[in-house]
């Protein structure tokens, strides 16, 4: 007689209909945030519409692409774990900077190859590092990534921001309504139903907003039915050391940002994040960064706010995120398609936000109850790393009077609160000094998460 060894929920794979349902499900939490970057960055170069749009489908092409690399791999690239990839915020501010005063998209463009080479070459660096994220340093950033994206979700359900409308009741009652009708399907709809919740909430906020003029469907005639994006569309890449040095400085933010997302996933899915592991999604990063600079498009790293849905659902399977990645090449291809997505009204989003992005934190809570907080000093951790993390979130100009690669470091309330997290559980849990300060009946570092409890988790 046969045993069949169980496969892992991470490598199950669903039926073709839940895995298109569950997939679409991540793109759209997704497609407002992916699109954005280019937005952002195309807008203040002044870039005409036809550009534009130029970037945004060369953008879902490699958003596509680098998922699939992260949840499928190939060798030593790639988590496979179920990680949505899309363009970093983080690299917004130096791009334009460097894109309106320092040689256009082609020095933008030799920035980001050279970053996302970087990456590649640090990435086993970082996963020797993981010692450094116990349960306290891992749940303190999860809280704070969770947190942190609520004023996303916020900016959405007010109708996006910088537009004409932003803040009007309809908008908000719209958003309550998707919000109402996914936390009605999760409590009362069949177990399958439940799980595609937000996707459910969408399209029925979707069908509503359009009665009421929340949104139109006109850029979808607009709309090209193939586009493809080709190597050094806007010119062959030029190497400026500024751009890069400020580039590099963006990789270190992402990679640091990448890391926390990647255990926040090895904890809600059950398979922990080891240290080659996590070497091979940062590779997977870099490589999707250098993708980036040849096709046109910006770096990469991996989304948060799908984390939360992966929380919400408990749909764990990598091959539903490959999926939502097969559907991104798609609409890079097919900027049709696109369009269709794209009219989809921020209100709608903001609904469905607020239930992801607060399970991210609650996630992080759930970790953190793991964690000792008697005779010890790791709630100064948590509250610390929690303050410096919503600082930037709380007072956006909070570091505006700083040097630009310090506030790309600590403008990302992500980034800031993940690296006061690892320097104050040093601090506390691994400086040789702490063992003669610790409370009697204490068991050291370990008994507050720190090495010791490090440790113990990798090796669960």
């Amino acid at each position: 007689m046969t045993t069949t060894t169980p496969v892992h929920p991470v490598d199950e794979v669903p039926p073709i209909r839940r895995l298109a349902a569950f997939g679409l499900q991540h793109v759209l939490a997704m497609y407002a945030g992916a699109v954005a970057v280019p937005l952002i960055v195309g807008g203040a170069m002044k870039l005409s519409p036809a550009d534009l749009a130029y970037l945004i489908t060369a953008d879902l092409l490699v958003c596509g692409i680098a998922t699939l690399i992260q949840c499928v791999g190939f060798w030593r690239f790639g988590v496979r774990l179920p990680i949505m990839q899309g363009c970093t915020f983080a690299a917004v501010s130096p791009m334009v900077l460097i894109g309106t005063t320092g040689g256009g998209l082609p020095a933008i463009y030799g920035s980001v190859i050279v970053a996302g080479l970087a990456i590649m070459l640090l990435a086993p660096v970082f996963g020797r590092l993981l010692r450094f994220f116990p349960p306290l340093v891992t749940g303190t950033v999860i809280l704070i990534i969770g947190v942190s994206l609520l004023p996303v979700a916020g900016n959405w359900a007010a109708g996006g921001q910088g537009s004409q409308d932003f803040g009007e009741p309809k908008n908000l009652a719209l958003a309550a309504f998707v919000l109402a009708v996914v936390l009605g399907v999760q409590r009362f709809a069949p177990a399958f139903l439940s799980r595609i919740a937000v996707l459910i909430g969408i399209v029925v906020g979707l069908a509503v907003a359009v009665p009421f003029g929340f949104t139109d469907f006109g850029g979808v005639g607009d709309a090209d039915w193939v586009g493809i994006s080709t190597p050094f569309h806007f010119g062959t890449p030029v190497f400026h050391a500024s751009a890069i040095a400020s580039m590099l400085v963006v990789a270190l933010v992402t990679m640091t940002e990448t890391t926390g997302d990647l255990i926040a996933v090895g904890e809600l899915t059950g398979r922990t994040v080891e240290p080659r592991s996590l070497a091979d999604g940062l590779r997977a990063d870099g490589l999707s960064t250098v993708l980036g600079g040849v096709f046109n498009t910006f770096p990469y790293t991996a989304y948060a706010q799908n984390v939360g849905l992966i929380g919400m659902t408990r749909v764990r399977s990598r091959w539903v995120v490959a999926a939502a990645g097969g559907i991104l090449v798609l609409l890079g291809l097919l900027p049709k398609l696109g369009a269709v997505v794209a009219a989809v009204p921020a209100p709608v989003l903001g609904g469905a936000g607020l239930v992801m992005f607060g399970t991210v934190a609650a996630s992080g809570l759930r970790t953190l109850a793991e964690v000792d907080f008697e005779g010890n000093h790791n709630l100064t951790v948590v509250a610390v790393s929690v303050a410096v993390g919503m600082l930037p979130v709380g007072v956006p100009t909070v570091y505006e009077q700083f040097p630009d690669w310090f506030q790309t470091v600590m403008n990302s309330g992500i980034s800031a609160g993940c690296l006061t997290a690892i320097v104050l559980n040093l601090l506390f849990n691994h400086l040789p000094s702490k063992a003669a300060s610790v409370a009697p009946g204490a068991d050291g570092p370990a008994a507050g998460g720190g090495e010791g409890a490090g440790r113990g988790r990798i090796a669960r």
